[in-house]
């Protein structure tokens, strides 16, 4: 596979600008996660992420060839995206997995949509044959999203997480992107 090259002219859907993230959007990537952690079960972690973690994340994206999108909505970062290597063994080097993050001020405004199609033409330059998404099984408008952009449900792992006592069940999804 190729690494994803340098900066890309921004894509623009409606009024959602995305383009790849710089470091000076790590302040509203940090915020968006936090919110994330603290009030959802979007993302399984519990312990809120500091803006150096965030910031040798993408560096750590970036050196992997791995692209680091936010979406802009009125001029202010409203969510990002990201993938990487879905596991990291030799016969998954053709398999991404992603994460997809929409400040909740944006969500249902496009945000989101922008964001997963904008991700999807980069894995399909990056040469990926499958993208693949870990979905927590209540969460119905990112299942439903996916699911919009071509995502089939292909299995279900019943209580394999736990926050805010509760267990999580995973719905793992994917698009076979064809490369």
């Amino acid at each position: 596979m190729q690494p994803t090259s340098g900066v890309t002219a921004p894509q623009v859907h409606a009024a959602v600008t995305v383009r790849d993230a710089a470091e000076a959007d790590i302040p509203a990537i940090v915020e968006i996660t936090n919110d994330a952690i603290l009030t959802t079960t979007a993302n399984w972690n519990i312990t809120p992420v500091t803006h150096a973690q965030r910031l040798a994340w993408l560096e750590e994206r970036r050196a992997g060839g791995f692209p680091v999108l936010v979406a802009e909505l009125g001029g202010a970062v409203a969510g990002f995206a990201s993938f990487a290597q879905f596991r990291p063994y030799e016969g998954y080097l053709h398999s991404v997995e992603h994460g997809l993050y929409v400040a909740r001020a944006a969500q249902r405004r496009g945000v989101g949509s922008a964001l997963l199609g904008a991700l999807i033409e980069r894995a399909v330059a990056f040469g990926a044959h499958v993208m693949v998404a870990g979905i927590e099984a209540r969460n119905e408008a990112s299942l439903a999203l996916h699911e919009r952009f071509g995502f089939v449900r292909v299995g279900l792992m019943p209580e394999v997480g736990r926050k805010f006592d509760r267990w999580l069940d995973l719905v793992l999804m994917q698009r076979i992107l064809g490369n």
